[in-house]
């Protein structure tokens, strides 16, 4: 079984008093080292924790979950997904899959008294639609928590209302909303040092001169936005280096044909940034010809490990999806406390720390929850 990276998630002030209602248990003790970010400003540093990874076995993970903040037995959690096909959201489900039977174990629950968790949502990240009618439809259930990533960061704003008036907490993952007034907590990547580290790796490459193109995915979804904004900040300290072309899949209508388009256009690219697994497997699918620009992408999917390991890539910034999705389900069981004051003290920003890996790493075992597979 794939071991999960626990993070600390240190709670604000003592311990609440259980209430009499629901089962006792608490996430106050998962055991790590909560690390600040260089790149990031003091003002973000309040706001935000990059959480190291440190691997623990399921055993581990049961015994750290303590019985300090009570839940309803019975609860159901419900997870409605940006999208549902790939590595990556693979690897989201079972980390989240996994929680709740952690939890379980821990609390002892069964039979009719365990959490329960449903996972929905479109089997592509562009399908906005399905996203909304199908968060729709859960709210309507009176989910005791809603799980949530979103496709569009201003889409989903109605239903956020709908579950606010309903009294169902909101935990936000992998790709935050525009309005997070209405979000109890958020568990993810910092993708402004996602981008940040691309381009220092991109520049690095190229020689700190040249020009680049960048292929995204939806323009906006939070996490794209977060990682071409990093990207530009940070190659702005390099004067030799400018971005040619800017595509994302929402703006054309073939992808892989805009993208073979900008490569016929400029012969002379020097490197290309793929945001995401997506856009990453697609560019990797395209003949390039001769002069093949310096690759970087995100997310360390089957298809870039091996084009990592042939040389056709770089490296790529790759995120945890495993713990990603396990540490919301831990956010979500604490914002779904039955005590109101416990409910309240969810830490709200918890982001984790992403692996730049290259050929130089990619055998290496400690980088197995940032590998992907199908």
């Amino acid at each position: 079984m794939k071991k999960a990276a626990i993070a600390v998630l240190f709670l604000a002030g003592a311990v609440v008093a259980a209430g009499e209602s629901g089962k006792m248990g608490g996430f106050g003790n998962f055991i790590s080292d909560v690390q600040a970010e260089d790149e990031l400003s003091e003002s973000d540093k309040d706001q935000k924790e990059i959480i190291e990874e440190s691997d623990t076995t399921e055993e581990d993970r049961v015994a750290a979950i303590d019985t300090s903040i009570t839940l309803g037995a019975g609860s159901r959690i419900a997870v409605v997904s940006k999208a549902t096909d790939g590595e990556y959201w693979k690897l989201v489900r079972q980390g989240m899959e996994d929680a709740v039977k952690d939890i379980n174990k821990a609390y002892e629950f069964s039979s009719d008294d365990e959490i329960s968790m449903t996972f929905e949502g479109p089997s592509d990240e562009q399908d906005i639609e399905t996203q909304v009618n199908t968060l729709d439809a859960v709210i309507a259930e009176n989910p005791t928590v809603l799980c949530m990533s979103a496709g569009d960061i201003e889409s989903c704003q109605a239903q956020l209302e709908a579950a606010s008036e309903n009294g169902i907490p909101v935990v936000v993952f992998d790709s935050n909303v525009s309005d997070d007034e209405l979000v109890a907590a958020f568990r993810g990547t910092d993708n402004a040092y996602v981008g940040k580290l691309v381009a220092e790796k991109l520049a690095d490459a190229i020689g700190k001169s040249g020009k680049i193109a960048v292929f995204s995915a939806q323009e906006k979804t939070e996490s794209s936005q977060k990682r071409v904004e990093g990207f530009k900040e940070a190659l702005a300290d390099y004067e030799g280096i400018s971005i040619v072309s800017e595509l994302y899949t929402d703006k054309v209508k073939d992808m892989s044909e805009a993208m073979a388009d900008v490569l016929k256009r400029y012969p002379d690219l020097d490197g290309v940034f793929c945001t995401n697994e997506d856009v990453a497997d697609m560019y990797l699918g395209l003949d390039k010809g001769e002069n093949t620009p310096v690759m970087v992408g995100v997310d360390a999917t089957s298809v870039q490990q091996k084009a990592i390991t042939d040389g056709q890539e770089l490296g790529t910034v790759s995120q945890d999806p495993y713990d990603i999705g396990y540490q919301t389900i831990i956010a979500a069981a604490q914002a779904m406390s039955t005590d109101p004051a416990q409910a309240a003290s969810v830490e709200k920003n918890v982001l984790l720390e992403p692996k730049w890996i290259d050929a130089s790493n990619i055998d290496d075992a400690s980088n197995g929850n940032y590998l992907y597979s199908k």
